[in-house]
């Protein structure tokens, strides 16, 4: 795929472009004109597995359970025939009320579900806008104040809005949560809870997981009627396009051999993950003490700041994108050639959400994981969940054999799914919780978890 965020969106939604500008095939074929022109102009043909079993069902309007991982086309499969829907049966936007309403569980997926509206919806009257906290909330008022037919909502700032009277889901059709297990793993189901509560009872339901464990059926049922199911690939992670290895390193020596590695010049664009947020900061200083162009973004950057940094990564300013597991789903950025876990998730299945950066449009790619002895349990859940060993590499100065024969058990939250602070949300709400709950929990932000 050819697109980059803001000029050609969704870049992996779709099968790899076709040159000669050709009619869109498939179920493309029962999309309006309109929405056939903004697919070809995109260079698309072929709809992807998720877009083929999805659209059908979605342009009769049925509600669906769909489980698919990152990279998919998973936006595409649900904003085509919503473009198609609303258009079909157009109503002039109203003061504060949208017709649907999409819930994403970070500022930076909200604003790619926008700008996928935005390039699919070109030739249309179809009419949105995106709201989320770390920014001023006066433009998105505006908004809601002319009339918007989609909403596009992180949940914490949605109530703030909500809760001030800007926005109304009394006359809401379509409601569509994306990266359901995120929202759960974020902490944000009490809030959809409370969004759910405004939303009438009739209308049309859309709920999307890269994961689906008992508990997330649990909640997708009571949120969906008489649903269809779509799974791809729902139990292994298909990642055979990804050239995997862990390299086992002393803790002390982590930043020398992340130095080491990316000098190599076939290393072109990278993004390095790491737990923490202060360690996503220390990690930019050293790389650009070594004189390699990087920059960070996590839940402590300003909404100006992580636009800023992900653009100039872009658009190569930067060659090295240091983030924390609010990059890990979600963004789309062209020729990332390798993945480095500098820090391995506490929760394998992210491991999978953050290599699957790379490889991209039938790419090949590289994921490197930097493993210590306090990681060691990490990746023994990792390679439990992929089914094999991740390839070893011993051929590097810092190989320590100590961090590969580790049995340090996990620390006691491992496998758990911490609530994280509201923050990834973009919500700046204070009152959210209960001032006992929130004093009772630990410090997350102080501690610089994500």
């Amino acid at each position: 795929m050819k697109m980059n965020e803001q000029k050609k969106q969704d870049r992996s939604s779709f099968a790899r472009p076709n040159p000669e500008f050709q009619l869109p095939q498939g179920v493309f074929s029962s999309l309006i004109t309109e929405i056939q022109r903004a697919v070809a102009a995109e260079g698309y043909v072929i709809p992807t597995p998720i877009q083929e079993k999805c659209i059908p069902h979605l342009l009769k309007g049925r509600d669906i359970l769909g489980c698919a991982q990152t990279g998919t086309g998973k936006t595409a499969a649900f904003v085509l025939p919503l473009l198609q829907r609303l258009t079909q049966a157009y109503i002039r936007p109203q003061r504060g009320t949208p017709r649907v309403l999409i819930l994403a569980p970070t500022r930076e997926l909200a604003a790619q579900i926008g700008a996928s509206i935005q390039t699919y919806g070109k030739y249309l009257r179809i009419t949105h806008t995106v709201i989320f906290g770390g920014v001023s909330q006066n433009r998105q008022v505006s908004a809601m104040k002319r009339g918007i037919d989609i909403l596009v909502a992180t949940p914490g700032r949605l109530l703030d809005l909500m809760e001030q009277g800007f926005v109304h889901l009394n006359k809401l059709e379509v409601f569509i949560l994306d990266e359901g297990d995120r929202m759960l793993d974020m902490g944000f189901i009490p809030d959809i809870k409370r969004i759910l509560t405004q939303v009438p009872n009739k209308r049309q339901t859309m709920f999307f997981s890269a994961t689906m464990p008992q508990k997330m059926v649990n909640l997708a049922h009571a949120m969906v009627r008489d649903p269809v199911r779509v799974d791809i690939a729902p139990d292994k992670p298909t990642l055979d396009t990804i050239d995997q290895k862990v390299l086992f390193v002393g803790k002390k020596n982590k930043n020398e051999l992340l130095v080491s590695i990316l000098h190599d010049p076939e290393v072109r664009k990278a993004i390095v993950f790491t737990q923490m947020k202060h360690t996503a900061n220390k990690v930019v200083k050293i790389l650009e003490e070594a004189g390699i162009r990087s920059t960070a973004i996590h839940g402590n950057k300003s909404q100006t700041m992580r636009t800023k940094a992900l653009d100039g990564f872009k658009k190569g300013r930067y060659r090295v994108l240091v983030a924390t597991d609010v990059a890990a789903r979600g963004l789309d950025v062209d020729d990332i050639t390798h993945v480095i876990n500098f820090d391995l998730p506490m929760e394998a299945e992210t491991y999978v959400h953050r290599i699957g950066r790379t490889a991209r449009a039938g790419a090949r790619g590289h994921a490197v994981s930097l493993c210590c002895a306090e990681d060691r349990a990490y990746l023994r859940e990792i390679e439990r969940l992929l089914g094999r060993e991740v390839p070893l590499e011993t051929e590097h100065s810092f190989h320590c054999e100590e961090s590969r024969h580790s049995q340090l058990p996990a620390p006691k939250n491992f496998g758990r799914n911490p609530r994280r602070p509201r923050e990834q949300s973009g919500s700046n709400r204070s009152h959210s919780k209960p001032a006992s709950r929130r004093h009772n929990r630990p410090n997350r932000t102080r501690q610089g978890r994500r």
